[in-house]
């Protein structure tokens, strides 16, 4: 029988939680080898060992009868394009196989990403402009770069990542706190069937399993343990993306930080993880020097940009950046009369440089 079979079994007996059966399995080596004991043996062995076994009793009676269903069920994840990764698999990843506490079964729709290197990127669902676009520009650079982004495929910041590796022709994998058929938020349905496509989604909860709160943080150890480095792209000072940069650091992870404003509550845990040794993210290239990647000639695109504009257009979009800035603050930076301002701006629109925001505000594109 496929082991994929024993290792769902092993897995969805109620009441056997992650450390009975990590105790079990150190023990006895595989899901089969804990099939095959009898019942009443194994339930002394967890008793003597002071693991408890109070109403496992009839569960395992039940489920070893139901294994056939277990089978079926197996057949209809296939049917669904849904894979299992056991612990024995030899497409389990490495580098999660090697944390404290991996997931002893992986449920993955997509295709598992050829990219060696995974980093992820996570921040704050109640994200600035300033902090999306930041997010999605780090994941196109690092997809075109062939590393593949790790997110949670939260609002915010997560979604903006995945975003930008998709824009960059790259692979993503978004780690869900919920069942590979659940979408969470539903508003990124087109965001995951994308991901699907182009990289992979996944989760140790069954496939239906809904998205409550204690789901998340469990996931948050699956994304930092999947990656050899982790971004933390604005995060408030009790934000679950600094449960994340704790799971990196205890698993040997590099930890890098994308800095704030000093008095922006959305960037304090940033801030503050920068301040306890994270390095500092100003551009892509800090990762890419911090994992070893040769960085290229990032100022190619710059250059490129500033050989199709005239000396006004320059001096304009030398204003501009990924934060938001008012019209009369470009005024008196440029000292250019409000027409010919208008001009230049609308020009910069034109070429897909510049963005108008409500209010009279800018942004430089991404």
């Amino acid at each position: 029988m496929d082991n994929n079979i024993y290792w769902l079994w092993f897995t969805n007996i109620k009441g056997l939680g992650y450390r009975r059966r990590r105790f079990l399995l150190e023990t006895f080596l595989s899901p089969e080898a804990i099939f095959l004991l009898e019942d009443r043996v194994l339930l002394d062995f967890l008793e003597s060992n002071r693991m408890g076994a109070a109403g496992l009793e009839e569960e395992l009676k039940r489920s070893k009868q139901n294994l056939a269903a277990v089978e079926r069920y197996h057949g209809g994840l296939l049917e669904q394009g849904i894979r299992t990764l056991s612990l024995e698999d030899p497409e389990y990843p490495r580098e999660l196989r090697e944390i404290h506490a991996p997931p002893h079964v992986l449920y993955l729709r997509g295709t598992w990403p050829k990219a060696d290197l995974r980093v992820g990127i996570v921040g704050s669902r109640r994200s600035t402009q300033y902090g999306r676009q930041t997010a999605r520009i780090l994941g196109k650079e690092l997809a075109k770069r062939g590393v593949c982004v790790v997110s949670g495929m939260a609002v915010g910041i997560d979604g903006e990542a995945h975003w930008g590796a998709l824009e960059g022709g790259g692979e993503t994998v978004a780690v869900l706190g919920s069942g590979v058929l659940e979408c969470y938020p539903p508003s990124n349905r087109n965001l995951m069937e994308r991901i699907i496509g182009q990289g992979a989604v996944l989760s140790e909860e069954p496939v239906h399993a809904k998205p409550v709160p204690g789901l998340f943080p469990k996931r948050n150890r699956i994304i930092s343990g999947l990656c050899r480095g982790l971004v933390v792209v604005e995060a408030a000072h009790k934000s679950g993306s600094l449960i994340t940069a704790h799971d990196a650091l205890e698993q040997g992870r590099d930890v890098f930080a994308v800095p704030g404003r000093w008095n922006d509550a959305q960037s304090e845990g940033a801030n503050r993880l920068i301040q306890a040794g994270a390095k500092m993210v100003l551009g892509v290239e800090d990762i890419l020097e911090e994992l070893g990647i040769g960085a290229g000639k990032q100022g190619e695109n710059s250059e490129k940009i500033e050989k199709t504009l005239d000396e006004r257009e320059k001096m304009v979009y030398s204003c501009m950046s990924l934060e938001p800035i008012f019209l009369d603050r470009i005024l008196s930076i440029t000292g250019l009369q409000i027409g010919d301002l208008m001009l230049c701006l609308m020009q910069l629109e034109l070429k897909a440089l510049v963005e108008a925001l409500p209010n009279r505000y800018y942004v430089r594109c991404p």
